[in-house]
C-alpha cells in the first residue's frame, strides 16, 4: 500500500475540470483521489478503481474557481 498527497491548486483544477466535462460541481474532499490519479501520484497498475463523488458540502458563492 501506498500514500499520495495532492496540493490545493491540484485539487481546485480537478474540480472545475470534472465540471467542465461532466456539469457536476464536486466537493474538494472527492476531487483529491482523481487529482491523485490525473496528476500521475497514484498508478493503477492494470487494476480496476472505483471512486465515490459527493457533492453536497459545496457553497456555490465560495467555488475557487
Amino acid at each position: 500500500d501506498d500514500l499520495a498527497t495532492v496540493d490545493d491548486a491540484e485539487i481546485i483544477y480537478t474540480m472545475r475540470w470534472i465540471w467542465e466535462r461532466t456539469k457536476l460541481i464536486i466537493e474538494p474532499s472527492s476531487a483529491v483521489p482523481i487529482a491523485a490519479l490525473m496528476g500521475g501520484h497514484v498508478a493503477p497498475k492494470g487494476r480496476h478503481i472505483g471512486i465515490i463523488v459527493t457533492g453536497g458540502n459545496v457553497d456555490f458563492d465560495q467555488l475557487p474557481w
